[in-house]
């Protein structure tokens, strides 16, 4: 076979693999509905079985959860989720919703994600009908368009040996550093306080607002802590870091669809205590700020000696 032929295999495989991904992502999405209240979801499995559970894969299943409780037209606008302990990859998850509030307008509701009887995390959620009232919005960033950009199995090509698991994790968002990642700023010695990320599902998705939601909470929890190494000039998987999340919040301003661009911009106002914080926002193409996220998480750096 000449090059032309391997070269042509290799992205049809990649291309199969990415869809394979996002059916992965949308089995996920799919729970498994017990009773009125409890719903059971799973986990990926094969090349992208990790050490723990994903935290954005509890954040969706937990939007999810809760929004397959709630009747009529009240989107979900707000999550907050506290993480108490990582899952076990080989097992399913409970998740438990208590039902707080059902009012014409608003629903609230808490999500409970257990294996075993022991809690993963907590997660409150909160829906309302979209009502008219005052607007203004940050503005989008001045980053190149996503088209223009490589994407992430470009940009981790020469590293699958340095870095096998964000080469073999599970890929169903289309990511566009529109900066240099970390592990590229580690070889040039930059710093950066920022952090900005074209992203959309690899293909597209059915027309549930619900899902469209949980995919970018999925999404949010890729990149949001990456500001606060690259402001220290750290890298993930080159440096000695250990890291966990604490906390998810995510607020959600307008409707979208996150089978179309939205540009992730993060930054990190404070690392202290072990612990950093980042902050993300999501804007559509037109300049829409659609979703704004708050993480928490432990960030630990142990330099090596020598």
């Amino acid at each position: 076979m000449n090059d032309a032929g391997a070269g042509s295999d290799v992205m049809t495989r990649r291309a199969d693999e990415r869809a394979q991904d996002l059916r992965t992502l949308l089995d996920l999405l799919d729970l498994e509905r017990i009773d009125d209240d409890t719903f059971v979801g799973s986990h990926p499995t094969g090349r992208h079985l990790g050490s723990r559970t994903f935290g954005g894969q509890l954040v969706a299943q937990s939007m999810i959860a809760a929004g397959r409780t709630v009747d009529g037209d009240r989107p979900l606008h707000a999550i907050n989720v506290h993480f108490i302990r990582g899952g076990d990859v080989k097992a399913p998850i409970e998740y438990r919703v208590q039902r707080f509030r059902d009012g014409r307008a608003l629903a609230n509701r808490q999500v409970t994600a257990l294996q075993d009887g022991r809690e993963l995390c907590v997660a409150l959620i909160a829906f309302q009908d979209a009502g008219r009232g005052l607007e203004h919005a940050a503005p989008l960033p001045d980053v190149p368009a996503p088209e223009t950009l490589p994407s992430l199995g470009e940009r981790l090509v020469g590293y699958e040996d340095t870095l096998p698991h964000f080469a073999g994790a599970l890929r169903p968002i289309d990511m566009r550093y529109a900066n240099d990642p970390s592990w590229i700023l580690k070889g040039t010695g930059e710093k950066l306080g920022h952090n900005r990320v074209w992203m959309r599902t690899d293909g597209p998705l059915p027309d549930d607002p619900l899902l469209h939601a949980a995919a970018m909470g999925y999404g949010s929890d890729t990149t949001v802590l990456d500001s606060i190494i690259t402001t220290h000039g750290l890298a993930w998987g080159l440096d000695r870091i250990v890291a966990a999340t604490v906390n998810h919040s995510m607020w959600l301003h307008r409707p979208f669809r996150f089978d179309e661009w939205a540009l992730y911009a993060t930054e990190s106002p404070v690392a202290a205590g072990s612990r950093g914080l980042a902050t993300g926002r999501f804007f559509s193409r037109d300049g829409e700020l659609l979703a704004t996220v708050v993480q928490e998480g432990m960030i630990r750096h142990f330099p090596k000696r020598g």
